[in-house]
């Protein structure tokens, strides 16, 4: 199925391969105890990028991705749950595994969910991510050690959003009300 998000760049990319074009996958990972934003890209190397205009933190401006190694495992096919997928971040630093335990041990804050944005940008435009709106998921759950962070990720409220996501009133859809 097509992805709308996906920039015409990106979607070349993907089906031609150039030898010379890298795509970058990023993610972001925040809970309102995080004292920054822990950003990581899959690579050796850190990653340096500009930000969507209309992202929650940093908007528009350039931001640093570290290098980790990290899987993202798709969610299974299937008609009968909710779609999750898990993230896997190995080696994790201390700082990580600080932000992790701060936002499950119940501190001021910690009752919020933790979310996960991911973002793709091409080695050639590091001027915006190539999938725009980047897809935000919330953790569901999460293990933490110092060699793994395990998160499953989700869409926990999909089922409880209204269709259509309007409201006929009569201030927004005047017709409605006989004259």
């Amino acid at each position: 199925m097509p992805d709308d998000t996906l920039s015409l760049a990106i979607k070349e990319a993907y089906a031609s391969a150039p030898s010379n074009l890298v795509i970058h996958h990023t993610l972001e990972i925040w809970h309102p105890n995080f004292n920054t934003p822990i950003r990581v890209v899959r690579d050796h190397v850190d990653l340096t990028a500009k930000l969507e205009s209309s992202a929650p933190r940093n908007a528009g401006q350039y931001v640093t991705f570290v290098g980790y190694a990290f899987d993202v495992v798709p969610p299974e096919v299937t008609h009968t749950a909710v779609p999750q997928c898990v993230i896997e971040i190995d080696n994790v630093s201390r700082d990580i595994l600080a932000n992790v335990e701060a936002s499950m041990n119940g501190q001021p804050g910690s009752s919020e969910l933790i979310t996960v944005t991911y973002r793709a940008f091409l080695s050639s435009d590091l001027m915006a991510p190539q999938n725009n709106p980047p897809l935000t998921l919330t953790v569901m759950s999460i293990t933490a050690t110092v060699f793994r962070v395990r998160a499953t990720c989700g869409f926990p409220n999909l089922a409880n959003r209204r269709f259509p996501g309007l409201d006929y009133t009569a201030e927004v859809f005047p017709g409605l009300i006989a004259q």
